[in-house]
């Protein structure tokens, strides 16, 4: 039986509206405008018939030449890479310090908490391998500066685990691996951390207020929201991605909004009409530019599922999205935007991440510092290494 939710009959015009294609033009002066904010020169964004939108060079570059940077447009770190890595909730950049990061990272798993195979810091799932936990268990607990082989871990002593965590232990050479201050998230939540106030602000100005589970969290719920975040950390992370769309795209209303009353002396009660309309659409408009497919459509059918079980299957997925949008809008429904809590649209934006998600894999500056341990000569690093495990 298909999954039926109210809001995708009572708001199909605006649905409509809202997953309506942007025409070859406005696509073009987006992308032109972006390009243009970030003073990049010498790459044009054109619609190709057979391949879609393409990124063109108009001059020639120079090998690892920076050729345009930007702030991804939504991001999150993957739950089970929060183990092994602390980094800014923003940007995605190592915080802390070498000692904090260590420190930290032992810590959780001496609580039992699994670590994650990944060690850099990702906002997308990847098959590749990290060593890093190797080095930091054969670098802390070799004998006379060798480094083991054996993959067996001992755990560390509470003592030391504590002094990288408080600054009290300064492990040698790290200070050549400096890393930015932590800075908490404003309300207060345990789950936001950043590189910067700039990040913080910029990061609660964006998706974070709606999103954070501390005092000052402007949901509605923040019970249904940590409802919200267990069920999706327990079935997909793509759903913390797709929050971060819908509430980026409610605070950008509610920005347009603000700016359109302070034009005008008065406004009439707000309902979802003409003017609105428009100003959703406009908040939408970052978002618009994504090809989308409803998840259920587009996602790839498992190995192990059989071809004869694929209705079934994607019937699954149609549920389990409008459960996880079902914990979502008690946590952050707001009435003028209702349009983005239909299962219509949030199927979209998942589909939206399933088709064009990209993994982000930040090099991890611990594994840099052993690297940097294993490069010295010899004499030097069994001294050092002797410093790390006394």
């Amino acid at each position: 039986m298909e999954v039926l939710c109210p809001i995708d009959q009572s708001c199909s015009h605006q649905i409509a509206a809202l997953l309506q294609p942007p025409s070859p033009l406005p696509v073009q002066e987006y992308f032109q405008q972006l390009i243009s904010r970030r003073q990049c020169h010498g790459v044009q964004v054109k619609q190709n018939g057979e391949f879609g939108k393409g990124v063109f060079a108009q001059t020639d570059f120079e090998e690892e030449q920076l050729i345009f940077k930007d702030q991804m447009l939504v991001g999150a770190q993957h739950p089970s890479n929060k183990i092994d890595c602390l980094v800014c909730s923003y940007c995605f950049k190592f915080i802390g310090s070498i000692e904090l990061q260590i420190g930290r990272k032992l810590y959780l798993k001496s609580l039992g908490l699994g670590i994650s195979p990944h060690n850099e810091c990702q906002n997308s799932s990847s098959d590749e391998e990290d060593q890093d936990n190797h080095y930091v268990q054969n670098h802390l607990h070799s004998e006379n500066g060798a480094s083991s082989s054996s993959t067996n871990t001992v755990p560390s002593p509470t003592m030391a685990v504590e002094s990288l965590m408080n600054g009290e232990l300064a492990l040698p050479y790290s200070n050549k691996f400096p890393l930015p201050s932590v800075v908490s998230c404003p309300s207060g939540c345990e789950e936001a951390f950043y590189c910067s106030k700039s990040c913080a602000e910029a990061d609660w100005e964006s998706f974070h207020s709606l999103l954070c589970a501390g005092e000052k969290s402007e949901s509605l719920s923040r019970k249904a929201l940590l409802k919200f975040m267990q069920h999706a950390n327990e079935t997909n992370d793509i759903f913390l991605l797709a929050a971060k769309a819908i509430s980026f795209t409610i605070l950008r209303y509610r920005k347009l909004k603000a700016s359109h009353h302070r034009e005008k002396e008065k406004t009439a009660p707000s309902i979802l009409g003409t003017s609105d309309l428009s100003m959703l659409l406009e908040a939408w408009k970052p978002i618009s530019i994504g090809h989308k497919r409803r998840w259920w459509d587009c996602i790839a059918l498992p190995d192990d599922i059989d071809t004869s079980n694929e209705p079934t299957f994607r019937r699954q997925i149609q549920e389990l999205a409008f459960t996880s949008l079902q914990l979502l809008k008690e946590a952050i429904f707001y009435k003028e935007c209702e349009p983005l809590f239909s299962l219509e649209i949030y199927g979209h934006i998942i589909g939206m991440f399933e088709l064009n998600n990209l993994d982000l894999v930040v090099a991890s500056p611990v594994e840099d510092y052993f690297l940097y341990i294993d490069d010295l000569p010899n004499p030097e690093k069994v001294r050092r290494y002797a410093f790390l495990i006394a």
